[in-house]
């Protein structure tokens, strides 16, 4: 720890701004940020929180961050951060090409002792087999010896209010175990809420991110295929998995909805699919997930379909309108999106589809003047504006029919109003 003086976060988005603003709170080091998006460095320098992190804002409100997109802001750092994207391309395969673009960036500046961090989340063996060799490509150190590569998979939960970056345990590998234990220290001065576990090197890091995602996306295709099964049997899903949670042990939980989204459950299986496929073995059981949440959406726009037809609607002349565009409730994030992906289906269908979100610019200033200009409504997020004033404006409204893409409406009272309710399994 005494050797570590100042550190860079590289990549100041969801994961990278919380994380430097954290770091600086501390006092544990100077640090700085670097990103190639001039917007991102401006609005932070102006103490712009565009994350809208309650967190963030507090911070900025009162002091300021050292950031910029020149590189040599990285000049004498000890620790480099790297916290950016890892999509996926259209085949599902992983794009380590931000990824190996940052590692690049920062190898002009290394020196003997410095730690190399990677918070993105990859699949195992990414570390050894594609950073330590541009590592060592393009400096004049040994990784392991003269470097330290080191993995500390993220942990942000956009929009949470109860766990953030402090309080979140976090698992940390690295290339040897004695470099492992500066760098899990560097951690602990900063994230002083929760526990900073050493595992035992880097493929363990790198599988435990990949690992929790595929467990939730796993769970939620299983519950989702109930739903599918449970429409056609007339038995209400919602109210089926809040009676079967009541049991104390061996059951948690998953609610199914349109779909999966985020740049975490939608993304992290393709990664653990591709790399074993390498080693050969091929994972039925993730592929079978993902196909089954990946045609939630078009299942969702399905259901509206069906009951138009039933009362005779046009599906080019009837107004709908598609409430909610981010992947999850309360915040403006659109990736991976199934809100998105609905919105196209709708619109290859030659529905007269329109748009509300509170978050995202759409065809609509606030929500009674888009439930009022519609006939039939896809909820696909349950932002709390919706929940908060949706059933008050539907009693004066002329919609007809609502698919409750997320089962977080009052089915009961929206039945009460005349009002044709579906949701997904009930």
């Amino acid at each position: 720890m005494k050797n570590i003086k100042k550190a860079v976060v590289v990549g100041l988005g969801y994961v990278g701004l919380p994380t430097m603003v954290a770091i600086a709170r501390s006092r544990v080091c100077e640090v700085v940020g670097y990103d190639l998006d001039k917007k991102k460095i401006k609005d932070i320098k102006n103490r712009i929180d565009f994350l809208n992190d309650k967190d963030i804002s507090l911070y900025l409100r009162d002091n300021s961050l050292l950031v910029s997109s020149n590189k040599d802001i990285m000049e004498a750092c000890d620790v480099f951060i790297i916290c950016v994207p890892t999509p996926v391309s259209n085949d599902h395969q992983p794009d380590y090409s931000l990824v190996e673009s940052a590692v690049l960036s920062v190898c002009p500046y290394l020196r003997k002792g410095a730690h190399v961090v990677l918070e993105s989340t990859v699949n195992p063996g990414t570390c050894e087999e594609r950073l330590v060799p541009i590592i060592e490509k393009n400096t004049r150190y040994k990784v392991g010896r003269d470097i330290n590569v080191a993995h500390c998979p993220e942990r942000i939960n956009p929009g949470d209010k109860r766990f953030n970056v402090y309080n979140i345990n976090r698992n940390i590998g690295s290339i040897n175990k004695k470099s492992n234990e500066i760098i899990a220290d560097f951690y602990r001065a900063f994230i002083t809420g929760a526990k900073i576990n050493e595992v035992s090197n880097l493929k363990i890091a790198e599988a435990t991110k990949i690992v929790e995602n595929t467990f939730r996306d796993i769970n939620i295709a299983y519950v989702n295929e109930l739903a599918m099964s449970f429409d056609k049997m007339g038995i209400d899903i919602k109210e089926t998995l809040e009676a079967a949670s009541n049991k104390p042990f061996s059951f948690l939980p998953h609610w199914p909805g349109c779909g999966v989204g985020g740049h975490c459950i939608a993304v992290d299986p393709y990664y653990l699919i591709e790399r074993a496929a390498l080693s050969g073995f091929d994972h039925k059981f993730l592929k079978i997930a993902r196909e089954i949440n990946n045609g939630m959406p078009l299942y969702t726009v399905n259901k509206l379909v069906e009951e138009m037809k039933k009362q005779k609607m046009s599906l080019a002349k009837t107004s709908v309108l598609l409430l909610g565009l981010t992947y999850k409730a309360n915040i403006a994030d659109t990736r991976e999106s199934p809100s998105m992906v609905m919105w196209d289906i709708m619109k290859d269908m030659g529905m007269n589809c329109k748009v509300y979100d509170p978050f995202v610019k759409g065809d609509y200033s606030n929500l009674a003047d888009a439930v009022n200009g519609n006939k039939a409504i896809i909820l696909g997020v349950g932002h709390q504006e919706f929940l908060n004033g949706l059933n008050l404006i539907l009693k004066k409204s002329k919609v007809k029919i609502i698919i409750d893409g997320k089962n977080c409406l009052d089915k009961e009272k929206i039945k009460k109003m005349g009002i044709i309710y579906r949701g997904i399994g009930r």
